[in-house]
């Protein structure tokens, strides 16, 4: 992706701000002469910056090399993580893991999509692509879940559920289904976050929950923009285009009621600064989770059940 002008400037005043800051803190001296009004600049910056990428850029941007998986934010994020194997029908799924965990000191049951961080272990989880057996291990943890009182986050990367002609042969719709359906009944918080690629049902099968939010630079559609652009034009060099016709990035999403917040990521994308994302990441989830714990099982329950129906709702006249 070309930098602009912009960009480089953003870069520079961000630098000379957190030089600023640090100097501040380490030093007591009151720099907010200083800070407040630089602080305003970078706001202002960074709001032209983001309007300057595409939305074919931002899709670009969820697969970048380098970006942080599921599990890398688990790292930062989370303590005494304990992964549950097995669906108990047929095997375990490698691109679908989950576990009890805490969050930031909270207890939680985790659910996870996960790509790989190198090639090997991309081509082990299916590059986060599930089978039938992940949505099945999903269910199952939800179980547990609401068994123990535990909150669920999910964090959800990946182009969509594996189309081998086996899992379909193991019920890949059947499972999707069952998926969805377990979580609109859910009597414990949930929280899912799309931290890069959110394609289709295989997305949506952990993403139903009480609040669903999304990286800045991530993407969340029924169809990826390559799929898209092969059906509708024939074409997949015209993905570019799908994407802008298919309003999948984040600042969409808010607009058209899908989340209920966009994370913020730094300048150029999550892979930039791991630390800085899983700081903005955690402390977005903590807050709803937060806010989700007053509430009781049964509102909880008309809650999410409230929200996804919205999603589908006109007006005639």
């Amino acid at each position: 992706m070309t930098v602009t002008p912009e960009q480089a400037t953003l870069t520079e005043l961000e630098a000379r701000l957190t030089d600023l800051r640090e100097t501040a803190q380490r030093t007591g001296a009151d720099l907010g002469a200083a800070i407040t009004p630089l602080e305003d600049q970078v706001e202002r910056l960074r709001e032209l910056v983001g309007h300057q990428i595409s939305r074919w850029e931002r899709v670009q941007l969820a697969r970048a090399p380098g970006r942080p998986t599921a599990l890398d934010y688990v790292e930062l994020l989370a303590t005494d993580f304990t992964e549950l194997h097995g669906d108990r029908a047929y095997g375990d799924d490698p691109a679908l893991i989950g576990g009890p965990a805490r969050w930031q000191g909270s207890p939680v049951m985790l659910l996870l999509q996960q790509k790989g961080r190198d090639t090997k272990g991309k081509i082990k989880r299916r590059f986060g692509m599930s089978n039938p057996e992940g949505y099945r291990k999903a269910m199952r943890l939800m179980d547990l879940a609401e068994k123990c009182g535990l909150p669920i986050v999910c964090l959800i990367d990946t182009p969509g559920a594996y189309p081998g002609i086996a899992a379909e042969e193991r019920g890949q719709g059947w499972a999707i289904a069952e998926s969805i359906q377990r979580m609109v009944r859910l009597k414990v918080p949930a929280v899912c976050v799309v931290i890069g690629e959110g394609g289709s049902g295989g997305a949506l099968a952990i993403g139903v929950g009480n609040r669903v939010l999304i990286m800045e630079n991530a993407w969340y559609s029924v169809i990826s923009p390559e799929a898209c652009a092969s059906i509708i034009w024939k074409d997949a060099a015209k993905a570019p285009e799908a994407a802008e016709a298919l309003k999948l990035t984040g600042a969409d999403l808010l607009e058209l009621g899908v989340v209920e917040e966009v994370i913020p990521e730094p300048l150029g994308g999550a892979h930039l600064d791991v630390a800085a994302s899983a700081a903005a990441l955690g402390e977005a989830v903590s807050r709803h989770l937060a806010e989700l714990g007053r509430i009781s099982a049964e509102q909880l329950l008309v809650q999410r059940g409230e929200r996804f129906r919205a999603l589908g709702a006109f007006l005639e006249g």
